[in-house]
């Protein structure tokens, strides 16, 4: 029997699913309901995007279309505090990255057919300052407007190495995540080419990834890759390893990054399975040929290139690759740049602090980070020791009035929002240094 409580629980799963307009008597599609959409929202192009871009309080953007879109057609908007949430968690997900309901907000997709509905969404869960990107990303792009996302669409690597200076080249990687998208490249990938033999710096998280490097070195020189130095133990640094050994060259690493890889390799290459898939394939475990303790030392071509250990830092067994020559450092996870440094269990903060000063000390004029663009100490400083000292004064007034850590997870970072990785690691951050702040 079909009782009235049935049948008004019909109408209600109709209303749920359907948009019905009683003057037509018809459903409306999506172009009808992105119409209505884009009366309730404000709208701006390409010109007020602009604009906006340069104000005093920059938005943070919103692209709501899929990682696979962003792949396949060319890249996202080159501007900074940009994230990238699909539309589909777009609620679930935004509130973890944009705390303040007042700040400005916008949303695009690639044609405006998404961010609409995007806009609305944001307006309706409470943020005041949204706005539509109406011309979206397939306008921007035709203007010929800077672009972040893959730099070299037909490499595994993200971006295709850039000339530093004279003999040193980088392929800077993705400053946000490693994934299956960007094929785990988002560290720095070095290399120094002199006229008995190429040192690279990282041998890549995977075979093919150290494979596509060492394409790219071939096009630049016949000198074979003598020595490959690993910046720590974590994946993206050492997995390549086999690759570049089974090419000849000698892979070195700090003896307590090479403890990481005994340790913790196996683990780390299993995690990587299954986001990476088939961009894994070749890749194994391999351990460093030679290990050292605090310098390892080599002369090519007259170019003296020099590893060496300052002291505790980011993770076990971070060292610094210093050419005194060329005043240039490549410094791996030791300095950071663009993007959030990470806190792990393990890291020294206080030691870390202490040791920036011999990092300081070797005079370079040029700085290749473990993260970020080549740039020079005062950037780096900013984004690593100075962080660190920041959190590490707030973390000690929390300390001392008797707080806990729910008072260290409030800790105000947003004046370092813009850098990538911020929502990632904002929090985890202020709950690590408290938690070793705690027994110190």
């Amino acid at each position: 029997m079909v009782t009235k409580q049935k049948i008004l629980a019909l109408n209600f799963l109709f209303a749920m699913f359907f948009s019905f307009d009683a003057k037509s008597d018809q459903i409306m599609d999506g172009h009808v309901l992105v119409g209505k959409a884009l009366s309730e929202i404000t709208n701006i192009n390409t010109e007020e995007l602009l604009r906006i871009s340069q104000s005093t309080n920059p938005p943070i953007y919103i692209d709501v279309r899929t990682p696979s879109e962003i792949d396949e057609q060319g890249g996202t908007i080159d501007l900074p505090r940009l994230h990238n949430v699909e539309r589909g968690w777009l609620e679930y997900k935004v509130p973890e990255r944009v705390l303040d309901r007042d700040h400005p907000i916008v949303v695009f997709c690639d044609t405006n057919q998404r961010s609409p509905f995007a806009a609305l969404a944001l307006m309706k869960m409470g943020y005041t300052n949204v706005k539509n990107y109406s011309d979206g990303f397939l306008d921007w792009k035709s203007k010929g407007l800077p672009l972040e996302g893959d730099n070299a669409p037909r490499s595994m690597l993200y971006r295709l190495p850039q000339k530093v200076v004279p003999q040193v080249w980088s392929a800077i990687g993705f400053t946000g995540p490693g994934d299956y998208f960007n094929s785990g490249h988002n560290n720095n990938l070095t290399f120094i080419i002199t006229d008995e033999g190429v040192v690279v710096v990282n041998a890549g998280e995977n075979y093919l990834l150290a494979k596509a490097l060492h394409d790219e070195i071939k096009n630049l020189t016949n000198q074979p890759v003598k020595y490959v130095i690993l910046e720590n133990g974590q994946g993206h640094a050492m997995l390549g390893s086999s690759y570049w050994q089974e090419q000849g060259a000698q892979v070195v690493a700090h003896i307590d990054a090479a403890g990481e890889i005994q340790k913790k390799g196996a683990q780390i290459l299993n995690g990587l399975l299954d986001s990476r898939r088939d961009k894994l394939s070749g890749t194994k475990l391999s351990e460093p040929d030679i290990t050292f303790e605090s310098e390892f030392v080599v002369t090519l071509g007259g170019v003296r290139i020099e590893a060496l250990h300052l002291g505790p830092t980011h993770s076990p067994g971070d060292i610094v690759v210093w050419l005194p020559a060329k005043k240039l450092v490549i410094s791996g996870d030791v300095a950071f740049h663009q993007r959030m440094l990470p806190i792990f269990e393990y890291t020294d903060t206080d030691g870390w602090i202490n040791t920036w000063a011999a990092f300081l000390a070797l005079g370079a004029d040029v700085v290749i980070p473990g993260h970020g663009g080549p740039t020079d100490y005062a950037k780096v400083t900013k984004y690593t020791r100075d962080y660190l000292q920041y959190m590490r004064s707030e973390v000690g007034q929390i300390i001392d009035n008797g707080g806990d850590l729910q008072d260290a997870y409030s800790i105000d970072q947003t004046k370092y929002s813009y850098l990538d990785t911020y929502f990632e690691l904002a929090r985890q951050n202020s709950g690590r240094i408290f938690r070793e702040m705690e027994f110190e």
